[in-house]
């Protein structure tokens, strides 16, 4: 199968979140329109590097690209336009990140105009007094606003929302869900606070300053977050996500599938040809950059790629699919992983079934040591 997918990095942001790694810089005095000629010249080379036939999904992440002026969004859209469009068929699905307060009409017309069906929302909380606490701009007034002129132009939008915050309780968690419930979305993504090095929350919490909820709190958060969820009538496809019927997001179903993809832009990461790629990080230096702007290159072998497709086909609901570990790697997923299935099955953390692995309820909140168990056990004569 040839390369499906597209992740374009825009890292410019208008404010650093306490909580984000992401390779982002303030926008403030940045070169947005060198990096625009750079971003369009490393896509060019790639695509005469690495062609493909079709892709399905185009995403647009960051950073948040919302930060771009009009003008900038406009010639971001052109790009994308004159070098990847073409490779797109009636299927594609091409998503936005935008924040809720960053977002103008205009831009919205920009995107609808440059073909982008759908928008995802970083939107984390609906209380004001915690989206403050996280280091977030936007207000709950806000994000219905936006989100009302955005579903004037677009019938796919997708929210995040997170849990496990500073101070969050589980009256906050529902309140979260059922009021964006109450928006004109057909996507949530749930993800729990990760504290990365090198942020302000990371800072904070080797000081002794950062009040998070207890594991056993947690935990309860993120039942709550998915019983909410599916109780307005969005079904959990993967450990983090819900969608509505048909309004899954396909772009990362290339990722849990173990798919190849482009990954264009500072920072950003590409699996092309069985070798996950890693770009330059640094702006100037991307800019500068010679040729493609590889940082790094790992070529997988067939095992390494193996466990890959576990730890990350586990992640959806659907599970692993016998069939198509076969055709992919030209053996018997029991051949290969029989033995982590003897030892993982009586422990009730995942089943099977005549078409799939997957996991079980039980096993969705310990999804970490299931994965860990493929790591180094593979059998290949």
């Amino acid at each position: 199968m040839g390369i499906r997918a597209a992740y374009v990095h825009i890292p410019f942001c208008e404010h650093i979140c306490y909580y984000c790694d992401f390779n982002k810089v303030f926008l403030k005095n940045q070169p947005v329109d060198e990096y625009l000629d750079a971003l369009e010249r490393e896509i060019e080379l790639t695509l005469k590097q690495y062609p493909t036939d079709h892709l399905e999904t185009i995403f647009i992440g960051g950073g948040t690209p919302t930060a771009l002026n009009e003008p900038q969004m406009q010639r971001l859209m052109e790009i994308i336009q004159r070098h990847l469009l073409p490779l797109t068929g009636d299927d594609l699905e091409y998503t936005v990140e935008s924040n809720p307060d960053g977002v103008s009409e205009e831009k919205l017309d920009i995107m609808k105009t440059g073909g982008v069906n759908r928008v995802s929302f970083g939107v984390q909380s609906f209380d004001d007094g915690l989206l403050e606490r996280i280091g977030r701009t936007h207000r709950e007034a806000k994000v219905a606003q936006t989100l009302d002129a955005a579903a004037k132009r677009f019938n796919n939008i997708s929210v995040d929302l997170m849990f496990g915050l500073p101070n969050q309780t589980l009256d906050q968690v529902r309140y979260d869900v059922t009021r964006a419930l109450q928006l004109p979305i057909t996507h949530i993504s749930s993800y729990s606070l990760i504290l990365e090095p090198h942020t302000v929350f990371a800072i904070q919490e080797r000081k002794g300053k950062l009040p998070l909820p207890t594991q056993d709190l947690e935990a309860e958060m993120y039942q709550v977050m998915i019983d909410t969820i599916e109780a307005g009538g969005y079904a959990q496809y993967e450990i983090s996500n819900f969608a509505q019927a048909g309004k899954e997001s396909r772009h990362n179903r290339v990722y849990w599938e173990n798919d190849e993809y482009y990954g264009f832009g500072a920072g950003s990461h590409s699996y092309i040809n069985q070798t996950r790629r890693a770009n330059i990080a640094p702006i100037p230096h991307y800019i500068k950059a010679e040729g493609l702007p590889v940082r790094k290159e790992t070529p997988l072998t067939n095992v390494e790629r193996m466990e890959e497709e576990m730890f990350l086909g586990l992640r959806m609901k659907d599970g692993v699919s016998f069939e198509r570990f076969r055709t992919k790697y030209g053996v018997a997923f029991e051949d290969v992983f029989g033995d982590v299935m003897k030892r993982l099955l009586p422990n009730g953390l995942v089943e099977q079934t005549e078409t799939h692995i997957r996991l079980t309820p039980a096993g969705i909140p310990l999804a970490n040591e299931v994965f860990a168990e493929f790591i180094g056990e593979a059998q290949v004569q």
